[in-house]
């Protein structure tokens, strides 16, 4: 009995995030296609959807994301699909730029249907659900999500509230340590630009990324 609860639990699955699915999770036990049509496993009905659009398939190698030739694309954090790929936990991917998904490697650390995220407990303004990679400002949801870039820069500052960040450690964290050597400042300058546009379409009226010259970023989140 403990195996099985075991192996359920570590079950990966897809939650919907956005769209008329919003909330809707599946299980991936061996594979799943999304599409329009009703025999479809994931169900998204709208014109903009091929009949079969996706699948996710459940290998020993991990899970993998397949575009199944759709006309209007299926996007993996934010950047349109070619070639199938294994999906990391907590991706978020899109169907047609209609409904979005995220997926999680296994469902252990999910809390019960129906409840939303416990971020939604605190009094601040910006809400951040890492699991989900949902963001909130002042209880509206940022739709469509942050692209991965975006959420690893404000996850970072999120998770050290009033900490100032070096540029080179948030560097890092959004490209990684390999990677980092060639990033430019200018790329550093327009992703920070492109976050704050995405805050202050939600709410003009404060500032919440704030630039020490000389020493980095920190995050401004009131209650």
């Amino acid at each position: 009995m403990s195996q099985m609860s075991r192996a359920e639990k570590e079950t990966p699955l897809i939650i919907a995030q956005t769209g008329m699915l919003n909330g809707q999770r599946w299980n991936i036990q061996e594979s799943l296609v999304i599409g329009r049509e009703e025999g479809c496993d994931v169900v998204v009905p709208d014109r903009q959807v091929s009949r079969n659009h996706a699948r996710l398939t459940r290998l020993e190698e991990g899970v993998l994301l397949e575009d199944l030739g759709s006309k209007n694309g299926t996007f993996r954090n934010g950047e349109r699909m070619g070639d199938p790929c294994f999906l990391q936990d907590g991706d978020f991917f899109t169907i047609a730029l209609v409904q979005a998904f995220v997926f999680l490697s296994s469902d252990a650390t999910m809390p019960l249907e129906g409840g939303l995220p416990s971020v939604m407990e605190n009094s601040r303004r910006l809400k951040v659900d890492v699991r989900s990679r949902r963001v909130w400002v002042r209880e509206e949801e940022i739709i469509p999500p942050l692209s991965a870039p975006q959420f690893k820069l404000l996850q970072l500052l999120y998770e050290q509230p009033g900490k100032v960040i070096s540029r080179q450690n948030l560097v890092n964290a959004v490209w990684g340590e390999e990677e980092s050597v060639g990033v430019s400042e200018q790329a550093v300058d327009a992703l920070v630009r492109r976050l704050r546009d995405r805050l202050s379409a939600m709410d003009a009226t404060h500032d919440y990324i704030i630039t020490l010259r000389g020493h980095g970023l920190r995050l401004d989140n009131p209650e």
